[in-house]
């Protein structure tokens, strides 16, 4: 079902729109999304409706108009901007004599062209096989025969009961090696936080610019792309942000409205990078004139996987491509706290602004300490400190002893205190 022609393919795009706020799509999105996936519309087919019917999902004329554009047009596919049960899928390929697909087919169908790690590929395959389950008989009713041959005849298991239990295995499998690969991040996870590293998670809607954030901050050349899903698998890199030491950045897959249920599912160890993060980053296209409802979206996905509760800096990435001369800035709440940064992830104007508001969010309590250091001990403990980054100054008294002015956030104190013993404590003046 996801395998790609050679010359590419047509298709027809099929959207309506339903008097109901929640069941309503974008049509524009619609065709961003087929873009992604490599296909080119060669026509598209609007209509309006109250709800949805049992046997075409459309009605029986707006079906025979599907059927019609696609024998004018030699379409090779139908893409309908809506979810589809197995049987309206069944009833619109005998109907229309070519593939159709709905909105999931499609989005599991862009995963599968981006997957690129071994874990993502694994994902993917783990929400096509579950999207596929219910939908195994579609056409092809030689699928309903049962086995011929010497020995196989009469009573027994038909092909499509075959397939059937031969999919439940094949989805057993991959689940118990993801369920190795949740094991290992969570082990890199508890490493990290033995080691008090904060970890930050760049969230967002897709193609809000996350990726090119990513790129800017840590100096990385991640796959960026003006197009939906462009990322897929997740990324972690380490950076640097002052008076914080080492914090761990987190590009993850971006969100998209109605996203669907079996993709969460398959993708819970990758989503595990957003729900154990310290703070997450969430981009937003301030260009886009739906970035509310984006935000929304967002919003619900991280109610979903249980992330809501994580602090949030909103991003209002874009800056460049609003109109007049709009400066990169930090909004604050009534505490003074960062509530908003806004910058320009392709230019990098206002990076720097990230940086502040990250230090004033994950610094905590900075401490600063004068230490007397004996000659004795100057070198091992000065080159402990120097390694922390924390001296400020250093000078030396009449009797040879060091004067070390260090600053640190208290993690990194306490890791001092626990790398030297304790020992430090007795260097400390006043």
């Amino acid at each position: 079902m996801f395998d790609r022609y050679e010359a590419g393919e047509l298709a027809i795009l099929v959207h309506i729109d339903f008097s109901s706020e929640s069941d309503r799509e974008d049509l524009e999105e619609l065709e961003l999304l087929v873009s992604s996936a490599g296909v080119k519309t060669c026509g598209k087919i609007t209509g309006t409706r109250n709800s949805a019917k049992a046997r075409y999902f459309v009605g029986t004329g707006k079906a025979q108009e599907i059927a019609d554009a696609v024998k004018l047009l030699n379409a090779n596919v139908v893409i309908f901007n809506h979810p589809l049960t197995p049987s309206q899928e069944r009833n619109l390929e005998q109907l229309c004599q070519c593939r159709v697909l709905d909105r999931t087919a499609l989005i599991l169908d862009i995963f599968a062209q981006r997957a690129r790690t071994f874990e993502g590929k694994l994902q993917v395959e783990l929400a096509q096989l579950r999207h596929i389950s219910t939908r195994l008989i579609r056409g092809w009713t030689h699928l309903e025969r049962q086995k011929g041959g010497i020995g196989l005849r009469g009573p027994g298991e038909t092909q499509l009961e075959t397939d059937r239990r031969l999919l439940r295995a094949r989805i057993k499998n991959i689940q118990a090696r993801l369920a190795k690969v949740s094991k290992q991040r969570d082990q890199g996870r508890r490493a990290r936080s033995r080691a008090e590293v904060p970890t930050v998670s760049l969230v967002g809607y897709t193609n809000a610019g996350k990726s090119t954030l990513f790129n800017q901050i840590t100096q990385s050349n991640v796959y960026v792309a003006d197009q939906l899903f462009a990322t897929l698998d997740p990324t972690l890199r380490k950076i640097d942000i002052a008076d914080v030491g080492e914090v761990i950045l987190a590009d993850t897959v971006g969100f998209i409205r109605h996203l669907p249920h079996d993709l969460v599912a398959a993708f819970q160890a990758t989503l595990q990078e957003t729900q154990q993060a310290n703070l997450l980053l969430h981009v937003i296209d301030v260009a886009d004139p739906r970035k509310t409802d984006n935000i929304e979206q967002v919003t619900q996905v991280l109610e979903h996987i249980e992330a809501d509760d994580i602090p949030q800096l909103m991003v209002c990435n874009k800056l460049d491509s609003l109109e007049g001369d709009l400066a990169p800035r930090i909004d604050r709440d009534d505490e003074g706290n960062p509530t908003h940064v806004w910058l320009s992830a392709r230019t990098g104007d206002g990076c720097e602004l990230l940086n502040q508001a990250l230090t004033e969010l994950l610094s905590g309590q900075i401490v600063t300490h004068q230490l007397s250091l004996p000659l004795n001990v100057q070198g091992r403990v000065k080159g402990l400190l120097y390694k922390f980054e924390c001296v400020q100054t250093e000078q030396y008294d009449e009797l040879g002893n060091a004067l070390v002015t260090i600053r640190l956030p208290i993690i990194d104190w306490h890791k001092l205190l626990k790398k030297s013993d304790g020992e430090l404590t007795q260097y400390i003046c006043g």
